[in-house]
């Protein structure tokens, strides 16, 4: 399967990831302007996984209106990412992203990696602070990024767990290792302006894009497209 590229080695500016719980909002999502869409069951933590119907149903709405992902979950074995992978891959999906931990063994990582050549992301949560040797791990097995998330989704924003001196460390290891890059965790719109310039491919929205701010809640296109127009505000003015 011949993926679309997800970043341009040389940007400086994030591109907008949406997480999305459905076809329509995917949709809705895709035609506001997000460049990638990601399935994910906002009711089932911070990574729970859509039933593969639904993501198969999903990419069939987006189409080539922008680059697709879906969550194949928060594994706690090691043995279990490579299966899980390969069933949401399967999907016809862009792009899997998996959450993983630092005891999962380079096998596994690798044998995941295989699960979805070059199209799998994976997810390192915020709570407790991601391992700095993690992304040289996933590199050499063969993962195509990383982001960082937060699991507990209590009101509190990534930039409220992490300092922005840890966070555009672990974006430029993963540039140094040729990984995509993603910072997500109860974003608000506010935060694009002190995220953009740590260094990150992406920057992943839920509830911050939600009507009244709840992930549980209806995807707002309103939202989407703000978010689009602050991201290429914020890229012209880096570029004047």
């Amino acid at each position: 399967m011949l993926t679309p590229s997800p970043f341009e080695p040389g940007d400086t500016a994030p591109r907008l990831l949406v997480s999305v719980r459905d076809a329509d909002e995917a949709l809705a999502a895709a035609l506001a302007g997000a460049d990638l869409v990601d399935a994910k069951d906002p009711v089932r933590g911070a990574l729970g996984a859509l039933p593969v119907e639904t993501v198969h149903a999903l990419v069939a709405r987006v189409g080539a209106r922008a680059v697709t992902s879906a969550v194949a979950g928060e594994p706690t074995e090691g043995a279990a990412l490579a299966p899980r992978v390969a069933a949401m891959a399967a999907t016809g999906v862009d792009y899997v992203k998996v959450a993983v931990r630092v005891e999962f063994s380079d096998a596994d990582l690798a044998e995941a990696a295989g699960a979805a050549p070059g199209r799998l992301i994976a997810v390192l949560f915020a709570e407790p602070d991601p391992a700095p040797g993690l992304v040289a791990r996933l590199a050499a097995a063969g993962f195509v990024g990383a982001m960082i998330d937060t699991a507990t989704k209590d009101g509190r924003r990534l930039p409220d767990l992490l300092p922005a001196r840890t966070l555009a460390a672990f974006t430029l290891a993963c540039r140094r290792h040729g990984l995509v890059s993603g910072l997500a965790g109860s974003l608000a719109l506010a935060d694009i302006e002190t995220l953009t310039p740590l260094g990150a491919q992406y920057l992943g929205f839920r509830g911050g894009l939600c009507h009244d701010s709840d992930r549980t809640k209806g995807l707002d296109p309103a939202r989407v497209a703000e978010a689009m127009r602050i991201l290429r505000a914020r890229a012209r003015r880096d570029a004047a």
